[in-house]
């Protein structure tokens, strides 16, 4: 348990350097077809329907990989 807590600790501090120096490596999510976004003068509702597909077919591709040994 402790070892998967270090390699999610690492990935969050690698995802957070990414974003840091890097902000437009990444700044096509959310910006896909599929994905709502509502504004109105009072309020902002954002839905990343399309991004969060492939969000999970990536992670569930890499996590199949890593764990099938």
């Amino acid at each position: 348990m402790a070892k998967w807590l270090i390699v999610a600790g690492l990935l969050l501090l690698l995802l957070g350097v990414v974003f840091h120096y890097a902000p437009g490596l990444l700044s096509w999510f959310g910006k896909l077809p599929g994905d709502i976004r509502i504004e109105s003068d009072r309020s902002r509702t954002f839905i990343p329907i399309t991004s969060m597909i492939i969000l999970s077919v990536v992670l569930t591709v890499l996590l199949n990989i890593f764990f099938r040994r």
